[in-house]
């Protein structure tokens, strides 16, 4: 088994051979998810196997990592862990994507190669929530608190407009 990627693939002849690849991507390669990190130390396990199916060729298996992610409540460092599969079936023109079984991702390969860094990429990528945030009520500690009660402290207090209302009603249930 090999433990070293291979920077370029070339998925349909992988695919032909029925090819396997193992080893570890740095994150730090990872340019579009690096944007997303508040840390990019580490490395993504990538376990892929390459086959066909009748005449669809395909790739399969998972990618697993840990990222740390910014909070978008507290905008501190959060754990999100991946552990995703991939079901991809490879299509080399646009129309090939129709003909592929509905299980299947599509992944169109115009060229005969393919950055294997875009693939995982383009897959964790998919993985990441909308709105990360940690599992506890983050707002309570830390800066927010403190953004929280300086805003307490400078806003005056304004009188409710719907006090008016109160009082209309307290004296239409008197009659």
């Amino acid at each position: 088994m090999q433990n070293r990627l291979p920077e370029i693939i070339e998925p349909l002849n992988l695919a032909d051979k029925r090819g396997e690849l193992h080893g570890q991507l740095p994150l730090n390669s990872l340019i579009r998810l690096n944007e997303k990190l508040v840390n990019n130390e580490g490395v993504v396990e990538v376990n892929l196997y390459f086959g066909r199916e009748g005449r669809t060729p395909y790739i399969e298996g998972n990618l697993e990592t840990t990222l740390f992610l910014v909070c978008q409540k507290c905008l501190q460092g959060v754990e999100f862990k991946v552990n995703n599969a991939v079901k991809l079936g490879i299509a080399t023109k646009f129309e090939y994507v129709e003909r592929l079984p509905s299980d299947y991702e599509p992944l169109l390969v115009e060229e005969e190669t393919f950055l294997l860094s875009k693939l995982v990429e383009d897959e964790l990528l998919l993985s990441l929530p909308d709105y990360p945030k940690h599992d506890y009520d983050c707002m309570v500690e830390g800066v927010a608190k403190e953004v929280v009660s300086a805003f307490d402290e400078i806003a005056p207090e304004k009188p409710n407009p719907f006090s008016v209302l109160a009082h209309l009603k307290k004296s239409t249930g008197e009659s």
